[in-house]
Formats: C-alpha cells, sequence, structure tokens
C-alpha cells in the first residue's frame, strides 16, 4: 500500500510540524546542527534554486547582525527597492524570519510551500533551520524582490544560509560566542564566520579588532576579495540620543549628513557605521540612492521594518526595557547604557539557555540590582534554580520564578515608578514577553 502524504490544512499544523517535529537549534542546541550544507543544498535544488534569482547581501557576526540586516534592508527599501530581509530566531510567528519591506508573507504560502515540499522534506528530514531558509529564498524570489538581505544563523562557513553568491558579505564583529560550536578563540570564531566570504565578492567588516585582522585579511586575499572596514568608509557621529531614537551625523562618504532614527541603545553607533558602510559599497555598484528619502525612511525606521526585541521599551513608571543581547560582547554594552539611566533601583528578570557559558556574563551583572531568575518554555532553557545558584556565588540575589510572565509580573510589583526593570539574558526570554 502506497504511503499517504502528510497534508496540512492550517497554519497552526503546519507550525506544530515544524517545532515539535524538526529538530529546531533554538529549543534543543547543537543536536539540531549538522556539520554539512547538503540538505540545503538538496532542498534549493529541488524547489530551482530561488537563491539565485535575487541579488543578495549576506550579514554574518557576532553581535550587531540582526539590526544591521534590518539597517541595510530598511536602508534599500527607502529607495523604492522591494527587499525580502531573512532573520533568525523569531519572536513570535516564524513568519519573522521572512519579510518584505517589512510585512510577513501569509499563512496561505506557507501552507502551500509545506503541501507541495512536504514528500521531499520526509526524505531529506531538514532541520527546522533549514527549511526556513529554504522558505525565505523561495517567498523572496516568488515575490521577486530587488534584493535579499540574509543574516546567518550560526557562525558562518557551514551555515544554512551559505549556498549563496551576494554582492556583497558583511561581518560585524566577532566576540566569544557558541565556543562549543564554533571554538574557543576570538581568532577561530572570526575564520568560521569568514566562511561567508565569496571569490572576488567584496567582504565589509562592521570593527576592527585586533585578535581578527589577520585573519580576514590571509582569507581575502586568498579568495581576491576586495576587503573593507566600515571605519575607513565612515564615521557616525552621536549627537543627540534618548530612549526612543537618536540624531547622528555622517561624516565621510555620505558628507556630512545629518539624520533622526527612531531606534537607541548601546550599540547603535556600531550598526550604524556598519550599514552606512554596506549601502556607500553598494552605491559603487550603481546602485541608485536619495538621502532625503533615506531621512524620511529613518524617523519612522522601526515601524517600516517591524524592528523589535532590541532596546525596545514595553512599559513606563516603571520603565520597562527588553533587549535580546545574550553573549558577553552584548550584555557589556547593554550593562553601560542601564548604568546612566537613572538613579532608581534595577531590576533584573532574566534567565539563560543551558548551553550559554555564563560565567563570561554573571560576574558583570551588577550586585545592587533586584534578580528575578527565571526561563523559557523550551527544552534547552537553563532551569532558574540553578541560575539562582550560580549568580549567588558572583554576589548577585534574587528569587526563582518558573514562568517568564510570573517574574515580570512580580518585578513591576517591586518596582517604583523611577526603576528600571530589564528583560533579557536570552531571545526566548524576551520572546515570551513580546
Amino acid at each position: 500500500m502506497q504511503k499517504q502524504t502528510r497534508k496540512f490544512r492550517s497554519y497552526i499544523a503546519v507550525e506544530t510540524f515544524l517545532l515539535e517535529q524538526l529538530p529546531m537549534f533554538s529549543r534543543v542546541g547543537a543536536a539540531a546542527l549538522k556539520p554539512s550544507l547538503a540538505n540545503i543544498q538538496n532542498l534549493c535544488a529541488a524547489i530551482s534554486n530561488p537563491q539565485n534569482q535575487f541579488k543578495i547581501i549576506h550579514v554574518a557576526g557576532t553581535n550587531g547582525k540582526g539590526t544591521v540586516s534590518h539597517l541595510i534592508a530598511g536602508m534599500l527599501q527607502s529607495q523604492g527597492y522591494k527587499v525580502g530581509l531573512h532573520t533568525s530566531p523569531h519572536y513570535r510567528d516564524l513568519r519573522e524570519r521572512m519579510k518584505i519591506n517589512g510585512s510577513l508573507p501569509s499563512k496561505r504560502f506557507v501552507i502551500d510551500f509545506m503541501n507541495e515540499n512536504i514528500t521531499l522534506i520526509e526524505e531529506i528530514k531538514p532541520s527546522f533551520f533549514e527549511i526556513t531558509v529554504a522558505m525565505s529564498f523561495a517567498y523572496f524570489a516568488a515575490q521577486k524582490v530587488d534584493f535579499g538581505v540574509i543574516e546567518v544563523g550560526l557562525g558562518g562557513r557551514l551555515d544554512s544560509t551559505n549556498i549563496i553568491d551576494p554582492i556583497l558579505s558583511v561581518i560585524t564583529n566577532i566576540s566569544l560566542d557558541h565556543t562549543d560550536l564554533l571554538g574557543n578563540t576570538i581568532e577561530a570564531i572570526a575564520a568560521e564566520k569568514a566562511g561567508i566570504i565569496k571569490a572576488g565578492i567584496p567582504v565589509l567588516i562592521g570593527e576592527k579588532q585586533v585578535e581578527t585582522y589577520s585573519v580576514f585579511q590571509k582569507i581575502a586575499l586568498e579568495k581576491q576579495s576586495p576587503l573593507h572596514y566600515a571605519s575607513n568608509l565612515i564615521e557616525v557621529e552621536v549627537q543627540q540620543t534618548s530612549l526612543s531614537g537618536m540624531q547622528f551625523k555622517t561624516k565621510g562618504v555620505f558628507e556630512n549628513k545629518t539624520f533622526q532614527i527612531d531606534i537607541s541603545g548601546p550599540f547603535q553607533k556600531h550598526n550604524l557605521t556598519t550599514a552606512f558602510a554596506a549601502i556607500s559599497l553598494l552605491r559603487s555598484q550603481e546602485i541608485r540612492f536619495d538621502i532625503g528619502k533615506l531621512k524620511d525612511f529613518l524617523g519612522s525606521f522601526s515601524k517600516k521594518v517591524k524592528y523589535i526585541g532590541r532596546w525596545q521599551i514595553i512599559g513606563k513608571n516603571p520603565l520597562v526595557l527588553v533587549d535580546s543581547a545574550h553573549n558577553e560582547g552584548g550584555m557589556n554594552y547593554i550593562l553601560k547604557q542601564l548604568s546612566v539611566l537613572g538613579s532608581g533601583q534595577l531590576h533584573f528578570v532574566i534567565g539563560f539557555v543551558s548551553d550559554k557559558d555564563r560565567s563570561k556574563i554573571l560576574p558583570f551583572l551588577p550586585q545592587n540590582a533586584q534578580y528575578y531568575f527565571t526561563k523559557a518554555a523550551i527544552p534547552r532553557a537553563l532551569d532558574p534554580v540553578i541560575l539562582k545558584e550560580e549568580a549567588l556565588y558572583y554576589g548577585l540575589k534574587g528569587e526563582v520564578f518558573l514562568t517568564v510572565k510570573e517574574a515580570l509580573k512580580q518585578a513591576k510589583e517591586d518596582a517604583k515608578k523611577e526603576d528600571v526593570v530589564f528583560v533579557g539574558g536570552s531571545i526566548f526570554i524576551v520572546a515570551e514577553v513580546l
């Protein structure tokens, strides 16, 4: 008897299958990863290699790659281009991974894609990430985008996005993260992320770092890829900043222009520098760019590209902030910004995934803050009881809450109007709050 082909009749059925039946790194960790590009190559080949049907900017890095991807996509969108943006992970809806000009695909597209390819999927047995990458490529091609801005999921060399031929490769910066998978030194991680550098294709490095300089120089030379550093192309000078936005001036290729943008946060100067440098390189490829249109767009950037989860205000009196920074480099910037927000008490609603090296983060958290140790509702989440014990070793005191909702509720009840409640430690903690 012939095996009956699975048929999805609703978006919920698709979500359930993708989230529960397929290995997903964000839920189970390294067990979901396959050290090969074979699955994604086979998937995309079977659907006519949609990734070859539009121009691509590929973005890797430890911190800032999601924001830089949104910025580059938004800047191109401001010029009237149709721009696909693939990012990961998602906060609320898996369709966040494949936006076009800030809009999600229809649920019908996702259902149809799965029904058309379920036999292939059951044969190949790809991971969640591999399917969503192929789905993004297929959606962008079907919608005939002018550009796709594709964020690397993890690393670079063996990441599922690394089957593309971009017009520009971007590496934001390198910090210690996912050391069990990418290497335990800055140089080793840089080499993995440099795997996105393609022969003859320009590569942009967001930040000059002593440890990574020779790594990028060597690989770019081997690939004969023009190597650029963002700070050599442009300087961003922040003139005014608030929790809801920034005014900044550009010097260099953008000829002393002043811009307003409706995002803020401790890392944005670096992100803006990298994104503007990327646009300057794209302009050299005869891609049109009108500064007036860009100025108008950036004033409502976050709404137009659906930028969420990064230094986002979700409440006032007390101020409640969420941010998805989850490693040493990202958290250091967050802590510096939190330290100058005001004189009130800090309340941390915090949780981590179990494979995160907390010894790189916990020693730097403020001892005078009140902590609410919790966990996201995923198998990979760290038991908050263990987190409380580890935190106590570093002088951090607080209580355990079994759900993020309970932890945030208590923090808001404890906080006075002048206090600050910060939610973070893991993107999955932030996702539950949003």
